[in-house]
Order: C-alpha cells, then structure tokens, then sequence
C-alpha cells in the first residue's frame, strides 16, 4: 500500500489546519491565517433550542465543512466531498480506494473515538477535522491531526467509530480532498472575497441565533441563567460556552486572533495598510473573548475573590457584539 509524502504542520484551528495542509501538499502557498480568512471563517451562533451534550450550542466559527468549501471555490480549485450517511461499509471502501491511489483525505471525526489524542481532550464532539495519508498492511491509518504535533496511527476500527460518530453534528463519514489545482491562482481576488463573504455572513443573519446578533441573543439569556436554572444547570451551561470558546479548536478568542493575522497578511498581499489597524482591533476584541472566559470560569469554579456575576458577563458580550459589528461594518468601506 502506497504511504503519501505528505509533510505535517500542527496548527491553530482544525479545519483551517487541515485544508492549509492538504493545499501545501499540493504545492500551493498557504497559510492558515489565509486558509481561514478565504475561507470566511469567522462567525458566531448560539441556537437554544438545539443541544450538544445537554447544553445550549454555541459555535464561534462558520459551520464545518464551509471553510474548506468557500476557499476552494475562492481559489476554482476542484475538489470532491463526500457523505454516506449510515453506510459505514461504503465510507470505509472510499477511503481506503482513495488512500491506495495516492490521495490524501481530509475527514470530518469524533473525537471522543480519536484513541491517539490526550485523553484530557476526548469528549463528545463530532466536527473535528483531520487528514489521513495512508494506511498500513495491517488496515491502521495513518493520521495527519493540524492540532497536535507529530503524525499518528489509529487502528481501522476506532477510524469508523470517529467517522460515524453519534450525536450533533453527525460526521456521517464525510470525506473531502483536492482533485486539480490551476497553474495560476489569484490569491488577491481570492483575498477580496473572503473579506466580503464575511463581513455578509457575520452582519446580515436576520435572526438572533446567527451572526452579531447570537452575540447579544446569549447575553441577554446569560444573565437570566441564575433564575431560571438550577445553580448546577447555570454552571453547566457557562461550563460550555468556554468549553467551545476555548478547547474546542481554536476557541472564540482564538478565532479572533487567527482572522486578526489573516487581516494583517492582507493588508500586505493587497497594500492595503489600513487593513493593519483592523487587524489590531480584531486582536483587542480576541483579548476580549479571552477575558470574558477567565470571569466566565471563576464563576464556574465558585471564586470567592475577584467574582464577576451573571450580569457583568452579559455586559461583556454586549461590549464585544457591539465592538465587531463596528468593525465589521467599517471594514464594509474599505475599497477592496
């Protein structure tokens, strides 16, 4: 069976990660700040009504999936992408055929099924990305993780749990990999759209479970969390909101700090310096998320020093729903 020269670099976000990596295998020349920017990466959403692990969901970035998407067609590089559903069978024969031609796979997984990763990290949940590059004679895959250092090997059996993991969001064995790449690709267009996309998908969303309005739609329900949830309820529910701002991949904060780097590398590929002062502003508001979790977590560990309330966590998210939409909104002006 053929092993892929596939060259690893560990990364922020999975998903960005994994598609900078299966681009560079390619020979194209990215970087992950660019990988997510293109992409249009950076969203917020917090949807009550549908709940992971028992708890509200909440989610920093675009949907899984959607950033691999809109930076291949950004870029008119073509790709493939695949689900199957229950038939377990008939995605494990995909990417096995694909692997025994030489192609290496990016993956949607669970990663509570991941036996490779620290065990601090396995828990359920089922959007994390990763990139296979071969298999062994014995069937163990061979494992390329944009989150940790190093390659790594999983044997055939726990790969089909991770890829057919129960639970939202179902990965329903999705698979996805780049089939040909253009001689020349205009990176500067590609830059310009990305831009544009996100700044549509953050400020447009006319509900409040989408976009800068989830932002003030979780502020507003954080502060009501002490009545009308158990103090156990209320504490779980913070417990994930950080959990998702900051394990899960990236984190909010982290997202932030990644689209503040992609603004950065922007301003340079288009001359663009006014972009930089975006960049830096993007990075005050990533620090912002960061805070907001440290006095998030102090209440969930019972902090008697120092303890913030429900009330002055709902007045930070307000700070912060306020402070991108600014952005976002002066960004729109910008001439691209």
């Amino acid at each position: 069976m053929p092993v892929i020269d596939f060259k690893h670099q560990m990364h922020a976000h999975c998903e960005s990660g994994a598609t900078t990596n299966l681009l560079r295998h390619y020979g194209v020349p990215m970087t992950e700040p660019l990988a997510f920017g293109i992409g249009a990466g950076l969203f917020f959403s917090h949807i009550p009504f549908i709940k992971v692990n028992g708890v509200p969901g909440t989610s920093y970035r675009s949907y899984p999936g959607t950033i691999f998407k809109t930076l291949m067609k950004s870029l008119h590089i073509d790709y493939t992408m695949q689900q199957f559903g229950s038939n377990e069978a008939k995605g494990k024969a995909a990417l096995d055929q694909l692997l025994d031609q030489g192609i290496p796979v990016g993956m949607l997984s669970g990663i509570f099924y991941l036996t490779y990763m620290p065990e601090a990290y396995r828990f359920q949940f089922n959007a994390h990305n990763l990139v296979a590059y071969g298999r062994k004679e014995d069937g163990t895959y061979l494992i390329s993780d944009p989150t940790l250092e190093g390659l790594h090997e999983i044997a055939p059996e726990d790969m089909q749990k991770a890829r057919f993991a129960k639970g939202f969001p179902e990965p329903k064995g999705k698979l996805y990999y780049i089939t040909d790449v253009p001689k020349q690709l205009d990176m500067e267009e590609a830059i310009k759209k990305g831009i544009k996309k996100n700044i549509w998908l953050y400020t447009s969303p006319p509900i409040g479970i989408f976009g800068n309005k989830a932002i003030h739609t979780l502020a507003r329900r954080i502060k009501t969390y002490p009545d009308k949830l158990t103090d156990r309820q209320a504490v779980l529910y913070v417990g994930n909101i950080i959990r998702m701002q900051e394990e899960i991949g990236t984190g909010g904060g982290g997202f932030r700090f990644l689209y503040a780097a992609f603004l950065q590398e922007a301003a340079e590929i288009l001359g663009k310096p006014e972009l930089k002062e975006f960049s830096q502003r993007m990075t005050a508001i990533g620090d912002q998320w960061r805070n907001f979790a440290y006095s998030a977590a102090r209440i969930c560990k019972a902090r008697k020093s120092d303890l913030v309330s429900y009330n002055d966590l709902s007045d930070m998210l307000h700070k912060i729903g306020h402070d991108e939409l600014r952005l976002f909104n002066e960004l729109k002006k910008v001439n691209l």
